[in-house]
């Protein structure tokens, strides 16, 4: 084969797409939730003197709507967990610490060891650091340190300064007048064996009827708190302002798109009438981009619009069964089903559902909710979605003997008697997932 490696010019014909700014302003505008389009056009005003935000709808971006996430209620299991108290002030947990902390007379050393020590406790109120570093880096003695950590532990809310779990029950058992003997040795000398619910054997070794060790776990569950310092903690309450919303007839679905919700722009006509006058070249121009730009901008807004109403038309038909039955009825979709019947890019479907919220008869969710795992049915050639398979794991476990919880198995057994094959071992996964103990560890013996 003859090569010619000759230099030379050569001309050659190819197709490409430019990706141009206004291009790739649309695509971002379409990826934007209502908050970052905000953000955006805010910005924009401020590189456009011709282009303002309309009034009205800027007082109603920051009206603040609170909606139930798409967990909606909280579960029983975790009304039954340790209660997680968030308190209605600002002050944090070493704010309130060191307001006690105050009233204690202390030399310089013992004050440089506190501010390391609160410095190394975590938001739950755990030491993450030992006595022995704490002197290493405070440079003094482990003894010294010790006595600070005290001082600590004395406090409120009981159970602050402890190193781990076993270490912060017993804090709170050690101010309780009506903690039982039992449950002192149950955390003090056989904590494992009761994390562990090894009931039995440790019912056994104690002495004592199993009943008893139950009652020292409701004790535990009801009376002691594993995390101290999480009622100090004042999470951000989260707000989501959905994008459509979907209302049930008789017969048939309506969606809307919430257009008041969403960010306009207007044109100043007349502060760019009034610059129209001047005959300079530049200003002219200027003028000229300005008016281009906004245009644009305009025209990207409403195909945004158009894209998520369509989308979002398009996955209400797909999950109609979801907004007549619940939650439990979520079918598979993938993003390139919805994509093939709009005849667009399937990464468009992936930029309009991002940050875009639909508002439902059973919550508001993110569009991506809609677009669950599926899970084959090899026995109908079918598939399941994961959410659905998730709900009815969920939905066994709360109505179940606690005294004969169900195991894997037999879950998996109900959900074949549903038309869904799914495995024990999937059972399992979807089981850790969803934080749900085993059975063993879900039985009660009261």
């Amino acid at each position: 084969m003859n090569m010619h490696l000759k230099p030379g010019l050569w001309q050659q014909q190819t197709m490409k797409l430019a990706m141009t700014q206004e291009l790739t302003q649309a695509i971002a505008l379409l990826q934007y939730s209502t908050q970052e389009l905000t953000e955006f056009l805010e910005a924009k005003t401020m590189e456009n003197p011709f282009i303002q935000l309309e009034e009205s709808e800027m007082k109603a971006l920051h009206k603040k709507e609170k909606v139930r996430s798409q967990q909606g209620v909280s579960s029983e299991k975790e009304d039954k967990n340790w209660v997680e108290h968030l308190a209605d002030t600002s002050q944090t947990l070493l704010d309130y610490l060191r307001m006690q902390l105050s009233l204690i007379p202390m030399g310089p050393t013992q004050k440089r060891i506190l501010d390391f020590l609160l410095y190394n406790m975590d938001e739950n109120g755990y030491m993450s650091i030992t006595m022995k570093e704490t002197a290493l880096m405070c440079r003094c003695q482990p003894s010294e340190a010790e006595e600070v950590l005290e001082m600590i532990r004395e406090l409120e809310p009981a159970g602050v300064g402890a190193f781990h779990l076993q270490d912060c029950l017993l804090l709170q058992l050690e101010r309780m007048l009506d903690a039982s003997l039992l449950v002192f040795t149950i955390v003090e000398d056989h904590f494992v064996e009761f994390a562990e619910k090894n009931w039995r054997p440790l019912a056994k070794k104690l002495n004592v009827d199993v009943k008893e060790i139950q009652a020292a776990a409701d004790f535990i569950q009801q009376r002691l708190n594993p995390k101290p310092g999480a009622r100090f903690q004042k999470e951000q309450a989260n707000y989501v302002r959905p994008d459509l919303t979907v209302q049930l007839k008789k017969d048939s679905i309506e969606v809307y798109l919430l257009e008041e919700d969403m960010p306009k722009i207007i044109f100043q006509k007349d502060y760019f009438n009034e610059l129209a006058v001047h005959k300079d070249p530049q200003l002219k121009q200027f003028m000229k981009e300005k008016q281009k730009d906004y245009l644009w901008l305009l025209k990207s807004l409403e195909q945004r619009k158009r894209t998520i109403q369509r989308v979002g038309l398009k996955i209400v038909e797909k999950q109609k069964e979801f907004f007549f039955q619940g939650p439990t009825s979520l079918q598979p979709l993938t993003m390139k089903e919805i994509a093939d019947e709009l005849e667009i890019h399937e990464s468009t479907v992936s930029r309009a559902v991002r940050g875009k919220y639909m508002q439902t008869p059973y919550g508001t969710y993110e569009l991506k909710f809609f677009f669950p795992a599926g899970l084959t049915n090899g026995s109908a050639e079918e598939t399941a979605s994961a959410q659905q398979v998730k709900a009815k794991i969920t939905a066994f476990v709360t109505a179940e003997n606690k005294r004969k919880p169900l195991s894997d198995q037999e879950i998996s057994n109900r959900l074949k008697e549903e038309g869904l094959q799914v495995s024990r071992r999937t059972v399992a996964k979807y089981r850790d997932q969803l934080s749900i103990p085993s059975s063993s560890k879900r039985k009660r013996y009261d």
